[in-house]
């Protein structure tokens, strides 16, 4: 690690970034620098400004990515550069709304039911059951799976934003889980990474969700993220309030909770139109 390189990771450390954060942010700074082939210190802000363009125009990323891009130019050059007076504008570019993608309960059964192995479904079944992200059931430890009858939870060390909190814990998940144990026998990680002894990799994760989705023949797109997603609109569906479901999926707002009020069917299906309103008394 260059100097300048571990100056912006301990800045990002002293101010309590996630971990995925600071690798996000070092790997802009460093395909920045790579683009014109100089430090980044040396690099002008009429430059960053066209580097932010090709990423849009030219490389086609998504608006999401080019945010974060422009979030991790913002702090190198006002936090670890310390220079408040080189201002340049850096396009904070609108993400376009969209609803996410939701799996039906049947394609939830069908996806479970077309999982290669046991390792496989028990993993999907954890993330749809919980409503975990990717990265938070890749790192679930065994010691993480509270079975108690007084207990049933499951608990999610330090997920986004540094946060510890409890979600559900389903007996038919548990039935799984101890048949997954009794079979693999995994020791600290719950779903180990094959090849070293830290948990599996994200990619990994994904890998399996799309076989799955494939063999089901479920063909409308969205990676294993939607199972958090199906997790929220299913719920909702079900009545569960959405401040319960807010602290299950760990949201800081519950803005980012409502927009699962759109996907909610029985909310849809059972409002009248107007227009039938108009013969009513």
């Amino acid at each position: 690690m260059t100097p300048l390189r571990k100056r912006m990771d301990d800045a990002m450390v002293l101010r309590g970034f996630a971990q995925r954060t600071r690798e996000t942010y070092l790997a802009c700074v460093a395909a920045l620098a790579k683009h014109y082939g100089r430090s980044p210190e040396a690099i002008a802000g009429g430059d960053v400004q066209a580097y932010l363009l090709h990423l849009i125009t030219e490389r086609k990323l998504a608006y999401p990515s080019v945010n974060q891009a422009a979030c991790a130019f913002r702090f190198f050059y006002g936090k670890v550069m310390g220079q408040p007076e080189r201002v340049f504008e850096i396009p904070m570019a609108k993400v376009p709304k969209r609803l996410p993608q939701v799996l039906t309960r049947d394609e939830v059964v069908r996806l479970f039911q077309h999982c290669r192995d046991l390792r496989g479904r028990t993993l999907l079944m954890t993330k749809y059951a919980a409503g975990l992200r990717v990265s938070e059931v890749c790192a679930l430890r065994t010691s993480d799976i509270e079975s108690a009858p007084d207990r049933m939870c499951i608990k999610v060390r330090q997920g986004k934003g540094g946060k510890d909190r409890y979600t559900l814990l389903s007996p038919q998940l548990l039935d799984t889980l101890r048949l997954y144990w009794r079979t693999v026998r995994p020791r600290e990680f719950l779903f180990p990474n094959k090849r070293c002894d830290g948990p599996m990799n994200e990619t990994m994760a994904q890998r399996i969700y799309h076989a799955a989705r494939s063999a089901a023949g479920i063909e409308h797109g969205g990676g294993i993220h939607t199972l958090r997603h199906s997790f929220a609109t299913h719920l909702l569906e079900a009545g569960v309030d959405l401040h319960t479901i807010q602290r299950l999926l760990g949201h800081g707002h519950i803005g980012t909770t409502m927009r699962y009020l759109h996907l909610a069917r029985h909310r849809l299906t059972d409002t009248d139109s107007p227009l039938d309103l108009l013969a009513r008394p």
